[in-house]
C-alpha cells in the first residue's frame, strides 16, 4: 500500500495502464525488430494503434551481431489501458513474422504496474545531444509536477531500411511512488508503440546496459 502521506495531488492524473505479459517462443529477432513487431501486433490487434499510451516493452535478450538472441525467459509485454487488457487475449496463439523471424505468442497474464523509487527506460526518443536531452527531460518532468534525479544511460540507435530511432536510456531515481506510477503510465518522449519512453522498476543505479 502506498504511503498515504505522499501528496497524490502533486502529479497529474494518469490513465490506468496495465502490462499484459505473454509467453514467447522464438530464438532471435533482428536488432531492428521494434518496427516489424509493432506492425504484426497491430495486424492481430488493430485497435491498439489508436491508443496513445499503449506500446510494447523492449524485448529482453542478448545482442549478437545484428540479432537479438532470445531466451526461454523472454516475454512479449504489452502496456495497455486496463479496460482493454482482456482484448489482448486475441494475441495468444498468433505467429508473428518479424522480418523473417517467427515468434509464437503463448498465454498472457495481467501484471499491475509496480510503484518504485527508481525507474529505467531502455530508450527515450530524442535527436538532441546528451546535455540538451537531460535538460529537455527535466523540463518535461517539471511540466508534470514530478521531481526526481536523472541519470543518462547509453546513446542508442535502432535502424531499419525505412526508419530510424535515436535516443538515450534514462534512469529516474528518488521518485515519489505516485509519480512513479504516473511516469510508467504516460512515459516520456514519443514512439511509445515502439517501446520508447517506457519505464520499468530498476533495482540498481550502477551497471547500466
Amino acid at each position: 500500500m502506498l504511503d498515504e502521506s505522499l501528496n497524490k495531488a502533486s502529479v497529474i492524473e494518469a490513465p490506468h495502464m496495465i502490462d499484459v505479459v505473454f509467453e514467447l517462443d522464438g530464438t532471435s529477432v533482428p536488432e531492428s525488430y521494434p518496427f516489424a513487431l509493432w506492425s504484426e501486433v497491430v495486424r492481430c490487434l488493430p485497435w491498439i494503434k489508436n491508443e496513445v499510451n499503449a506500446g510494447i516493452l523492449p524485448l529482453r535478450g542478448s545482442a549478437s551481431g545484428e540479432q537479438l538472441l532470445l531466451s526461454k525467459r523472454t516475454k512479449l509485454v504489452l502496456r495497455v489501458p486496463t479496460e482493454l487488457a482482456v482484448q489482448t487475449n486475441q494475441l495468444s496463439g498468433q505467429r508473428l513474422d518479424v522480418d523473417g523471424a517467427i515468434l509464437v505468442v503463448g498465454k498472457g497474464r495481467q501484471r499491475e504496474l509496480q510503484a518504485a523509487t527508481t525507474l529505467h527506460a531502455y530508450l527515450v526518443e530524442s535527436n538532441l545531444g546528451e546535455i540538451e536531452f537531460l535538460a529537455d527531460m527535466k523540463q518535461k518532468l517539471q511540466a508534470m509536477n514530478i521531481s526526481c534525479n536523472l541519470i543518462c544511460d547509453k546513446y542508442r540507435q535502432v535502424r531499419s531500411v525505412k526508419q530510424t530511432l535515436t535516443g538515450y536510456g534514462l534512469v529516474l531515481h528518488d521518485l515519489k511512488l505516485p509519480a512513479s506510477l504516473t511516469i510508467q503510465s504516460i512515459g516520456l518522449g514519443g514512439k511509445r508503440h515502439l517501446g520508447c519512453g517506457m519505464f520499468v522498476p530498476f533495482k540498481a543505479i550502477s551497471g547500466l546496459d
